[in-house]
């Protein structure tokens, strides 16, 4: 059963390794360079008030080929799990349900239950090896400059942090979880609809859909965020004050410069001394004019600046802890296919 198993996805595992080995020379090629810019810029020796030197370090490659390859590597990172599941997982079982050769399957001396985890362990295991050493290759290859956008910068995205988003799903060990995840959604998708190409797009949709919400309502909260409220100062150089005219006036907000290095900060808020946050008509001294008249203005109202996010210490724990919640979904969804096929009727 593990021979025909092999027979059968021959072709995608040697694809998978040409790319996995063709990837790993260009980055085995660029890596010494990138990170003798890194040392050059000074910051393998710095360890406080880097910020100048991480923003020169960003401004030598963004453009260049290294900035390229490093978005290339974000987006590679977020297409594998996708592609695992749209074309290892949802063609494993429904093309065999699909053409009727399920039913040669069925009738020789292997069991359901033994054909159906033979093929989910044989290529889930593939997936996961795929996606963990892609993404070892690419945070091997990026970790200087990720460790550059730690520093900040006046050149340095606050979204290309670890702990944001946009990176922290194309790093570590939790893209092992997503691919485990994306494959056992798509063999779920092919058993439940016996459909290939029908169950490649729902488990698009699906595995986008849960990319998307999984950051935004879940992770947040995996870990309760830390807070701080400290005094807002004006005039200050770091006051981000906006304001939106309209024909009876406009709304002032206003927004403190909040300095904590890799922190993924989940808000930013300005409140009053009663604890109200401050979103309030503008006055004639802050409409369309950010002046001293305005910072003035500002000051009087003797407001606090409430900010709550993650802090860079807790990239690691947040990893484990999201990567055993998506091995746990897809080993659910992989006792549900077993389930499925065991009861289902030739």
């Amino acid at each position: 059963m593990i021979w025909l198993a092999w027979r059968q996805f021959r072709a995608q595992s040697i694809a998978a390794a040409a790319v996995l080995a063709l990837l790993a020379i260009v980055l085995a090629a660029t890596g010494p360079h990138l990170a003798s810019l890194y040392n050059g810029a000074g910051l393998s020796d710095c360890h406080a008030n880097c910020i100048a030197l991480a923003g020169n370090f960003v401004a030598q490659f963004e453009g260049s080929y290294i900035g390229s390859l490093y978005y290339l590597g974000v987006v590679l990172m977020y297409l594998t799990p996708a592609l695992i599941g749209i074309f290892w997982g949802a063609p494993l079982i429904s093309r065999e349900l699909e053409t009727g050769t399920f039913r040669l399957a069925w009738n020789q001396s292997v069991t359901r239950t033994r054909w159906t985890l033979t093929k989910l362990g044989l290529i889930g295991l593939a997936s996961v090896a795929t996606a963990g050493l892609l993404s070892l290759a690419i945070s091997w290859w990026a970790s200087p400059i990720d460790a550059a956008f730690q520093f900040g910068g006046q050149y340095t995205p606050v979204s290309f942090i670890r702990m944001s988003p946009p990176i922290f799903d194309a790093r570590g060990v939790v893209p092992l979880g997503y691919a485990a995840f994306a494959f056992a959604l798509g063999v779920t998708a092919g058993v439940v609809l016996r459909r290939t190409l029908p169950a490649m797009a729902v488990t698009l949709v699906l595995f986008a859909a849960v990319q998307i919400l999984v950051p935004v309502f879940i992770r947040p909260n995996i870990i309760p965020p830390d807070q701080i409220i400290a005094p807002l100062i004006a005039p200050s150089a770091g006051l981000t004050i906006r304001g939106s005219q309209g024909t009876t006036g406009g709304v002032l907000t206003v927004q403190g410069d909040f300095s904590k290095p890799g922190a993924w900060i989940l808000s930013d808020q300005s409140i009053t001394p009663a604890g109200h946050v401050f979103a309030v008509p503008a006055t004639q001294a802050c409409l369309g004019n950010k002046g001293q008249a305005c910072m003035n203005w500002i000051a009087r109202q003797h407001l606090r600046q409430l900010v709550t996010y993650q802090p860079a210490s807790r990239f690691w724990p947040l990893q484990w802890i999201e990567t055993a919640f998506y091995f746990a979904l897809a080993a659910v969804l992989c006792a549900l296919c077993t389930w499925q096929i065991r009861r289902r009727n030739p």
